[in-house]
């Protein structure tokens, strides 16, 4: 197949020679990510202008600007809905030196896919987020190391009409390997910074105490630049991890294993512990530090800190998502994070709440107008048995939401119906139909809600 330059090229030597204008030709669309050559893909197939298909970039957009604050490690499975749009996202905060590993589980495991986004979140207030990577066609892991401190965004999007379950995971290891053998961070009894010779200087590296000739170990795949011996740090190695443009190096050796211009991979001898240099009077330990180009030597410890803690479980009953719980009783705080005990708002009893996601043990719950946020599942209950009936003396309008400016399903003739729920000045009734269906309480009820 011809490239679209020699088309263009072609077109035009053509059109010169019989003496009129060339044709047009567009470039050839290259997608920048999985994301964005789906978007492609409903643009040229119509459906961007669809009604679905405009609450699909709706949904994109807005997950931009709503991502829900979380904790790292993290663990949520949300329901996806086939009949509407899905987006959702997280905002959440990286450390240099950590690397933040995320993993998708698709329920049901094929036919459909979710993509993967991930941005850099502005420093300023009115910045917009910028795009960092995004997973590859049908690539449900993604993996990132930030060149510096900040706060991340991943936003989740469903292709259309495709529904089920998703789990996310995610969390955050060490991006180096432990450079002794069988030692982690509890290890390290000088720490960086520390100060040297009466304040003269400062410690650049972290001194890693163990028994001498323990294996010292290749942190990252690297080059060997220098094998040494010199006063300060007596027998000596530097390495080069490129990927990540830094310079490590390894001090107070005993033995040295490797030689100048070797490629060494995670996990390699690379020497032993010792004393060397102007150690010789402390306990054997490894003097390990990184330098980057520019920058200067940069504390190893988040390189190293492997965190120990795993994401908790989900442990809610998953068989309430995309169904409707309500609160057991009044003052029910709606949380920002799950697991919080600081509501930014107070839920009365019997509130309805659709249930969308599941972390730990909180439900991530939307209220009828659309406000999303946690609550505990202990707090929750069932809405299928009606907390309350209501007298109905003439036809009413039920009514598809609880707006004034409701669309009306229907007119209730019964004399009696179930009250399930209770939302600003609205009733959720009990429906013949088993769908949502709303009617407006006596004048007398107050409006409640956010």
């Amino acid at each position: 197949m011809l490239d679209s330059w020699r088309v263009t090229f072609l077109a035009g030597a053509l059109a010169a020679a019989l003496g009129c204008q060339p044709e047009i030709v567009p470039a050839r669309y290259v997608p920048t990510d999985a994301h964005d050559a789906y978007r492609h893909a409903l643009e040229v197939s119509g459906l961007s202008e669809t009604a679905l298909g405009r609450d699909w970039s709706v949904a994109a957009a807005a997950a931009l600007r709503s991502a829900t604050e979380i904790d790292i490690p993290f663990k949520e499975t949300n329901y996806i809905d086939a009949a509407r749009a899905f987006a959702t996202s997280y905002a959440f905060a990286v450390a240099r030196g950590q690397r933040t590993e995320i993993q998708l589980t698709l329920q049901p495991t094929s036919d459909w896919r979710v993509y993967l986004d991930l941005f850099r979140l502005p420093e300023e207030a009115d910045g917009e987020p910028v795009h960092v990577a995004t997973g590859g066609e049908g690539d449900l892991r993604l993996a990132f190391e930030p060149r510096r401190d900040g706060r991340y965004l991943l936003r989740l999007q469903s292709e259309l009409l495709r529904g089920g379950s998703t789990t996310v995971e995610i969390r955050n290891v060490a991006s180096l390997e432990f450079p002794v053998s069988g030692h982690d961070t509890g290890s390290i009894g000088s720490g960086f910074g520390a100060a040297r010779e009466g304040g003269r200087r400062a410690h650049h590296g972290v001194d890693i105490f163990a028994p001498r000739r323990t294996d010292v170990l290749a942190t990252s795949k690297a080059r060997v630049r220098r094998v040494d011996e010199w006063k300060l740090g007596g027998n000596i190695i530097w390495l080069e991890d490129r990927e990540r443009n830094l310079r490590l190096y390894f001090a107070h050796l005993q033995t040295q294993d490797v030689k100048e211009g070797d490629w060494v991979e995670p996990g390699d001898r690379i020497g032993t512990v010792g004393n060397s240099g102007n150690a010789r009077t402390t306990p054997p330990h490894l003097h390990f530090g990184i330098y980057i180009r520019g920058e200067g030597p940069i504390d190893p410890r988040p390189f190293l800190q492997q965190p120990r803690q795993s994401p908790r479980s989900v442990r809610v009953d998953l068989e309430n998502l995309g169904h409707w719980v309500r609160t057991k009783r009044g003052e029910v705080p709606l949380t920002i994070k799950a697991g919080g005990d600081e509501g930014f708002w107070q839920m009365e009893a019997h509130t309805p709440l659709l249930v969308w996601g599941g972390a730990d043990r909180s439900y991530r719950v939307a209220l009828p107008n659309g406000i999303i946020g946690y609550v505990r599942e202990s707090q929750t209950e069932p809405i299928d048995v009606p907390v309350d009936s209501m007298a109905l003396s003439r036809p009413t309008a039920v009514l598809d939401r609880p707006e004034t400016d409701a669309a009306i399903v229907r007119l209730e003739h019964s004399a009696e119906v179930g009250v399930l729920a209770r939302y600003r000045g609205f009733y959720l009734i009990d429906s013949r139909e088993m769908r949502s269906e709303w009617i407006a309480a006596p004048a007398k009820t107050p409006p409640v809600g956010p």
